[in-house]
């Protein structure tokens, strides 16, 4: 294929009015969500898409003063310096020509990740397939096109709160219910506790990833006996119970035999795979948008391949970072659950109790369509590429505003 052009569009999807999240410690203010669209087509008209956006291994936007607009930046600057006018015959070709082009250094990983997903997705279009299938054959396996989902929701409310959308979860016929804990101690148990009672056939999971940015509010000690108080009470997994970086941390609280989960805020490739040898995760989360595409993904697939150790991809997001996953779930050994983000107003959703956490009308709108979710499973078409259209109104109707999406405000 011959890239003809390389655009990224910094997209904003307004959270109005801004949603204030109290937290133990402080208070977590919701003010947007942002996406960076990229689009890249070829000499012969074949367009390709991908996503990157704020998710634990690209927020440098509230960390460091980056944004999304500065990678949208990067994406139609020197990443379509890089590859306009080549010719790709293996998809690796343009990972080789990005690292050798003036891509920053930070952006390099999300650059290799958005590009890789998007020629995957015109490869498809041009043999006719799905993505799934040319992802089969590499990996000398048989896709399946149905997938479990489990639903990514709950923030910072009050145990019963999580309750009611759990129950609403379960009902949906989700395979799983994710919620952000960190509302205090008693709070945490007590939500534990309670979803243990409520719930009788959805799996429970905590996202703790709230509680590594409280620094000393809870404290090494707690964080272990909460952790152990949540398998007690038969939680699934527990995600990110400490700093990405804490591998030390992570085989400490292995030590408890409760299972957990993490991977999703790790830089690089190899560092999915550095994680998984650490012994100490039983579920390890890539996502395509995030390491490397369908390419960076596959060493850690492999390494999980025959172990007691299960790829489940993280993905919180747009439906385009959905059906990118998917295809992954679809195609890769011994890998079957995909995370479902539930947002605000999903019009996937019949419920009299809205089970999402907070509004992202952008995460429905990039694409013509809807994905096909029934009883919490997600099918795949055979469709050719990633088996989407992209609604290139967003660019017009979700113009970027500048600044953090999310705050984090912290008690003295």
């Amino acid at each position: 294929m011959k890239i003809a052009s390389v655009e990224g569009y910094a997209l904003s999807s307004p959270i109005e009015p801004h949603q204030d999240r109290p937290f133990h410690g402080g208070t977590r203010r919701l003010l947007k969500r942002d996406v960076v669209l990229v689009v890249v087509e070829t000499a012969d008209g074949l367009r390709g898409v991908s996503t990157a956006g704020a998710s634990s291994s690209a927020m440098r936007e509230y960390f460091e003063g980056e944004s999304q607009g500065t990678f949208a930046d990067v994406v139609s600057g020197p990443l379509a310096d890089a590859l306009e006018g080549e010719t790709i015959e293996e998809v690796t070709d343009a990972h080789d020509l990005i690292r050798a082009a003036d891509v920053p250094a930070g952006d390099e990983t999300e650059a290799v990740s958005a590009i890789d997903v998007a020629l995957y997705d015109i490869r498809g279009r041009e043999l006719g397939a799905p993505v799934y299938e040319l992802l089969a054959e590499e990996y000398d396996a048989d896709p399946t096109t149905e997938m479990p989902l489990y639903a990514s929701a709950g923030m910072y409310m009050d145990p019963e709160g999580y309750v009611e959308q759990a129950e609403v979860i379960e009902d949906l016929g989700f395979f799983g219910y994710k919620y952000r804990p960190g509302i205090g101690v008693e709070g945490d148990r007590r939500t534990v506790e309670l979803l243990a009672d409520a719930l009788s056939e959805c799996e429970v999971m905590l996202d703790t990833h709230t509680w590594w940015k409280l620094g000393e509010a809870y404290g090494r000690e707690t964080v272990r006996e909460l952790v152990e108080h949540a398998d007690e009470h038969g939680a699934y997994w527990v995600e990110e119970p400490v700093e990405p970086d804490d591998y030390a941390g992570y085989v400490e609280l292995a030590e408890t035999g409760a299972p957990l989960a993490g991977g999703e805020s790790e830089e690089t490739p190899e560092g999915l795979v550095a994680l998984g040898e650490t012994g100490a995760v039983d579920f390890l989360q890539g996502d395509v948008r995030h390491h490397e595409g369908f390419t960076g993904c596959r060493d850690a697939v492999e390494f999980c391949r025959g172990r007691d150790v299960e790829y489940v991809p993280h993905n919180f997001g747009t439906w385009i970072g959905l059906m990118a996953n998917a295809h992954l779930v679809a195609a890769a050994p011994e890998v079957e659950l995909l995370e479902y983000p539930v947002f605000e107003d999903d019009p996937l959703f019949d419920t009299d109790l809205d089970p999402g956490m907070y509004p992202y009308d952008l995460a429905f709108d990039l694409i013509e369509g809807e994905p096909d979710v029934t009883d919490g499973r997600l099918s795949l078409s055979d469709d050719p590429g990633l088996g989407v259209d992209v609604n290139m109104d967003v660019v017009e109707e979700y113009p970027f505003v500048e600044g953090p999406w999310t705050e984090f405000h912290y008690d003295e």
